[in-house]
C-alpha cells in the first residue's frame, strides 16, 4: 500500500486501482474492533450511571447534571494535550493506550468508590481524561495507515465498528442487572474485564506506528497543537465546524423533547439512543464511500441539512401516530451523525501535515465539542425562558444561518475527483507499514 504525497501535505494518491479502493486497512480494522470492544465497557456504565448515581445513592438531578457536564468540558480540553503528546515522537499508539488504559481502570474506580461522591467524582474524572487523550491519536492513525482518497470509507467503517459496541454495552448492562437483579457492582466489574481486553487487543494487532508522509518543517513543541492555525484551509473548516457546532443542541434535548411530545413511558426513554445509533450504524459506511466519490464537503453540509429536518420534524403540529414521529427522527439523527463524525476528520486530514496529524485533529474536534457544549447551554436557557417550542425555532433558525455560513467557509474539498484525478500533479510514493 502507498502513500501519495506532494509538497508539505498529505494529497490525493494517484489514481485509483479497483483492489486499493474495495480493501481498508488492517489497522483500520484493528483499531475498529479496540472501540467496538471499548464502547461496550463504556456504555455498559454510560447506561447504567444516571439510575446509579441519582436512585441508588440519591444524588440530585442537578449534581448529576453539573458532574456530567464539567467532565465532558474536561474531555474537550484533554483533547489537545493528548494530540499533542502523540505528535511528540510520532507516539500515537502509546497515548492512545494510556487513554484505552485509563477509561478501563475507570471502571474498577467506580467499584471501589462505593457511594463516595469524591470517589465517584475521581472515577468519571478519569474516564473522561482517558477518552479525551485516546481520540485525536487514533483517529490520526486511521489517516496516516489510509490512502486519502479512501479516507471516508476507513472512517466509516470504523465509526460503524464504533457504534456496534455502543449498541451491545447498554444491552449488556441491562441483561446484567436483569441477571443479578439490580446489582451494579457487577456491571462495574465485567466493563472492566471488557475494558482490559480492549488494551490487550491495542497491543496485540495495532501497529507502533503507521509510515507518515515526507518531512515537515518543524514548529516548536509547545506550539505544535496550534501550528494548523497557520494553514487557512484548515482556519476555515476549524470555523465551519464551530459555526455548525453552535447551532446543534444535542441529542438529549432531541430526546427529551420527543418524550414531552408523546409523553413516552420513562422505561421506553434509554430506547430512543439505541434508534439512532442504529440508524448510524447502517449509513456510517455509505456516507463514508459517498464522500470519497464526491467530496466531502457537501456530506457534511447535508448532514447538518438532515439535523435541520429533525428540527422541522420536532415543530411539526401535534397528531398522529406516534412512530411517524419517532422514526423520522432517529433516521435523521442517524443521517447527521453518518454524514458529519467521521467525513470531517477525512475532510480535514488532507490540510494537516503528517507529524502535526493529531494535534490538528485534536483541534478541531476540542472546537467542535466546545461550541456545541454553548449550544447546549444557550438551548437549555432558551428553553427555560421561553419554553421548548420557541427554543427550538430559535435553534432552526441559528442551524440555517449556520449552514449559510459553512457553505462559504468550507474550502473546495482536495478529495473530490476532479481535484484527485487532475493530471500532471507531482506525486511521490512512500511505502506504509
Amino acid at each position: 500500500m502507498y502513500l501519495a504525497t506532494t509538497g508539505r501535505r498529505d494529497t490525493p494518491a494517484p489514481p485509483r486501482t479497483a483492489g486499493a479502493v474495495r480493501r481498508v486497512p488492517g489497522t483500520v480494522l484493528a483499531l475498529g474492533t479496540v472501540s467496538l470492544v471499548t464502547d461496550v465497557s463504556s456504555e455498559m456504565v454510560t447506561a447504567v450511571l444516571p439510575l446509579y448515581l441519582v436512585l441508588g445513592l440519591g444524588l440530585s438531578p442537578l449534581q448529576f447534571g453539573f458532574l456530567d457536564g464539567l467532565f465532558n468540558g474536561v474531555t474537550s480540553v484533554v483533547r489537545l494535550l493528548g494530540g499533542h503528546a502523540a505528535d511528540r515522537g510520532h507516539r500515537h499508539k502509546r497515548v492512545a493506550g494510556i487513554g484505552y488504559a485509563l477509561s478501563a481502570l475507570s471502571r474498577l474506580g467506580l467499584l471501589l468508590a462505593g457511594g463516595a461522591t469524591a470517589g465517584i467524582a475521581a472515577a468519571l474524572a478519569t474516564d473522561r481524561v482517558g477518552k479525551g487523550i485516546r481520540t485525536a491519536p487514533r483517529d490520526a492513525l486511521i489517516t496516516l495507515s489510509s490512502r486519502p482518497e479512501t479516507l471516508g470509507r476507513s472512517f466509516g467503517v470504523h465509526r460503524a465498528m464504533d457504534t456496534t459496541g455502543a449498541l451491545l454495552g447498554p444491552l449488556a448492562a441491562f441483561a446484567l442487572l436483569r441477571a443479578t437483579t439490580g446489582a451494579y457492582d457487577a456491571v462495574f466489574v465485567v466493563s472492566f474485564c471488557v475494558g482490559l481486553l480492549g488494551v490487550l487487543l491495542l497491543a496485540l494487532y495495532v501497529p507502533r506506528q503507521p509510515a507518515l508522509g515526507p518531512p515537515t518543517p518543524r514548529v516548536p513543541r509547545t506550539r505544535k497543537v496550534f501550528a494548523a492555525l497557520r494553514d487557512r484551509g484548515f482556519r476555515r473548516i476549524l470555523a465551519a465546524a464551530g459555526l455548525l457546532g453552535a447551532a446543534t443542541i444535542g441529542d438529549a434535548f432531541v430526546y427529551l423533547l420527543l418524550q414531552r411530545r408523546l409523553d413516552l413511558p420513562v422505561g421506553w426513554f434509554p430506547l430512543l439512543p439505541l434508534g439512532a445509533a442504529a440508524c448510524y450504524l447502517l449509513l456510517a459506511v455509505p456516507a463514508g464511500r459517498i464522500a470519497d466519490r464526491v467530496g466531502r464537503r457537501l456530506p457534511f453540509l447535508y448532514g447538518h441539512l438532515a439535523l435541520l429536518g429533525v428540527y422541522a420534524v420536532l415543530l411539526l403540529p401535534a397528531g398522529g401516530p406516534a412512530l411517524l414521529l419517532v422514526a423520522p427522527v432517529l433516521v435523521l439523527l442517524g443521517v447527521f451523525y453518518a454524514g458529519t463524525d467521521g467525513v470531517l476528520m477525512a475532510l480535514a486530514s488532507p490540510v494537516l501535515p503528517a507529524d502535526g496529524r493529531a494535534g490538528g485533529l485534536a483541534l478541531l474536534q476540542t472546537g467542535q465539542a466546545l461550541a456545541r457544549m454553548l449550544a447546549a447551554a444557550g438551548f437549555g436557557a432558551a428553553w427555560t425562558v421561553w419554553g421548548p417550542r420557541p427554543a427550538l425555532w430559535a435553534a432552526a433558525v441559528a442551524l440555517l444561518a449556520a449552514l449559510v455560513g459553512g457553505w462559504a467557509l468550507l474550502p473546495r474539498d482536495p478529495s473530490a475527483p476532479a481535484a484527485a484525478e487532475e493530471p500532471g500533479a507531482p506525486t511521490t510514493e512512500r511505502p506504509t507499514a
